[in-house]
């Protein structure tokens, strides 16, 4: 592959806007322009406008898709900081201009001293606290090394210049919106609260930031210019790592120097499938989203899904059958494949759709057994974000705390907040209960096993041609909302704003219920649907899917931010970008 010389000059933080186009989502943030950016250059599309720009920046500046995911990932972790963090973990798909791909994995583990009892107490009781909102609920990081790897593999700009706008960001500050101050502000004085560091890294000296205030954070500044001058040793070793570890033993966790030395992120052979004539491209285990994504369009591509009409009650019941059968799937065999042999082959196949469509009844909803196997919490806080460069490598990221704002716990000194993933893992062998617990083998806690996810990064492609890069925040809820953007262009020619912004559904098995986002619906469909014996529930909004379309006829890339979130937003570049 043929690739761009590297940069000569460091890319400024934000250029003329003459080279930008910036989109973002309606709500109440300051300095937004139109909601969709297009662009014959590069695009990011991400939950936080300051970011999007940060990779546009380095668009146009000669970088490649590559550097520019690593620059929006760095500000992300400055300015949205419920889900964008160096503390946590995630995916990256890419796909480069010849239609071949790869992905980055670099989802937290399990440190070494970990086992799949920790969660309990000394009676042999389950503790959910213990699991999710303690020290013992951070794994180890691998934000910062999967971008290091991304960028010796196949980036181009130097490091310095894809860490150094976050690095500005943190340092001289930016102003809050509405939405990122009362975000900040609920946090602070809620989860927050109990750990010192993080109520004076979130508050402006004790009290609540408010829109338009600037927000600095020095701490981070420092951890970031470590990160900047040091690559991932800046952050698994030395001043940061001591950090870590001294916070681990102060409160009970097990993560050591020893474990952030150990972590490696890992390049993988990602997850394909076809689906009416469409590549989909997306994260293979121990993400389950690909399989499960893949999964749900193999079931789904016998029937003629344009003729029931969009969302219609015939619609929303075949497409929530399918995701029943792929969550079930999801709960018995998926898992880290380091360490579990998962049937890949067999549940992305289409011969296995076919088998899994055998008992799916047109008229009537089938129904899920928690005697099966059920399934754990998963949190929705989550980002997701998409870049193209102006030669059409495309990169799909989708990156996590866990939790929004995560364990709640900033590293003193560092001025990040550490993730609560080791809650995605399995309760404790055995305990499957109807409540919501999950004890099967395969996701049980081990020594640097990296946790189940739903981060579902995705490429759609059509004869060669880039098509969309999309995914999505939002748990479990990821899968579906990925599903859906993908039935929506594929079976309903919808354009990626369209796509979008289109109303969502989710069906992940148990519980068995559809849930449908406010308005999405009429209440003739709802009715139609209890009729068929479904359970429905209406209410609330599902996913934030910052996505990139290109134009099958223009080229044109059309990034969206979404506009379920706030801050959310686009910007395109029409210098260099890759070329």
């Amino acid at each position: 592959m043929c690739y761009p010389a590297p940069f000569s000059a460091r890319p400024l933080f934000f250029l003329a806007l003459t080279l930008l186009t910036v989109a973002v989502a309606a709500g109440p943030v300051l300095g937004q322009a139109q909601e969709t950016a297009r662009s014959d250059g590069g695009m990011v599309s991400s939950q936080q406008w300051i970011a999007s720009q940060a990779g546009a920046d380095v668009l146009a500046a000669g970088g490649n898709a590559v550097d520019a995911a690593i620059a929006t990932g760095f500000a992300l972790a400055v300015t949205h900081p419920t889900a964008g963090n160096i503390g946590g973990g995630g995916f990256m798909v890419i796909r480069f201009p010849n239609g071949q791909s790869t992905t980055i994995d670099f989802r937290e583990k399990a440190p070494l001293a970990s086992h799949p009892e920790m969660w309990l107490d000394e009676n042999g009781e389950y503790s959910f606290q213990v699991h999710h909102l303690s020290h013992l609920a951070v794994g180890v990081p691998g934000t910062v090394a999967g971008f290091d790897k991304a960028h010796r593999l196949y980036g181009v700009a130097p490091w310095a210049d894809l860490v150094e706008p976050s690095v500005d960001l943190a340092n001289d500050g930016f102003e809050l919106s509405e939405a990122l101050a009362g975000s900040i502000a609920r946090f602070a004085s809620g989860r927050g609260a109990q750990y010192q560091a993080s109520v004076a890294a979130f508050t402006n000296n004790g009290s609540p930031y408010s829109a338009g205030e600037t927000w600095r954070q020095p701490d981070l500044g420092r951890t970031l210019e470590r990160i900047r001058d040091d690559r991932s040793d800046g952050f698994y070793r030395g001043t940061t790592a001591r950090l870590i570890a001294a916070e681990m033993r102060r409160g009970g966790g097990l993560i050591t120097e020893e474990d952030l030395d150990q972590y490696e992120a890992r390049e993988r052979t990602p997850i394909k499938g076809t689906y009416r004539g469409y590549d989909v491209i997306s994260m293979p285990p121990p993400s389950s989203g690909g399989v499960a994504i893949v999964t749900a369009l193999n079931i789904l591509e016998e029937y003629d899904l344009t003729s029931m009409g969009h969302n219609s009650a015939q619609y929303l019941h075949h497409v929530a059958e399918a995701m029943r059968r792929a969550f079930r799937d999801r709960a018995m065999y998926l898992a880290d494949a380091d360490f579990r042999d998962v049937p890949i082959q067999r549940l992305t196949g289409k011969d296995y759709a076919a088998w899994l469509r055998r008992d799916l009844d047109p008229e009537r909803a089938s129904i899920s057994h928690p005697s099966d196997v059920d399934q754990p919490y998963e949190s929705p806080e989550t980002t997701h974000y998409s870049v193209v460069d102006a030669d059409g490598m495309a990169v799909s990221v989708t990156y996590t705390l866990e939790s929004g704002y995560g364990s709640g716990i900033v590293v003193p000194g560092g001025g990040f907040l550490l993730n609560n993933e080791m809650g995605d893992f399995n309760a404790a062998p055995g305990l499957t209960n109807a409540s919501g617990l999950i004890g099967t083998e395969p996701n049980l806690a081990r020594p640097q096993q990296r946790m189940l996810s739903s981060m579902s990064p995705s490429i759609l492609a059509h004869d060669g041609d880039l098509v969309a890069v999309i995914g999505s925040p939002g748990g479990r809820t990821i899968i579906n909302t990925t599903l859906q953007l993908i039935l929506n262009m594929v079976d309903f020619d919808m354009d990626i704003e369209e796509a979008v912004a289109a109303p969502r559904m989710h069906h992940q098995w148990l519980p068995d219920r559809i849930r449908l986002e406010a308005d999405a619906v009429s209440p003739d469909v709802v009715l139609a649907l209890e009729q068929l014996g479904h359970a429905v529930q209406v209410g609330g909004r599902q996913g934030s899917a910052n996505a990139i379309g290109v134009s099958a006829r223009t080229g044109v890339r059309i990034g969206v931010g979404d506009p379920r979130s706030a801050d959310a937003g686009a910007a395109g570049s029409s210098g260099p970008g890759g070329r």
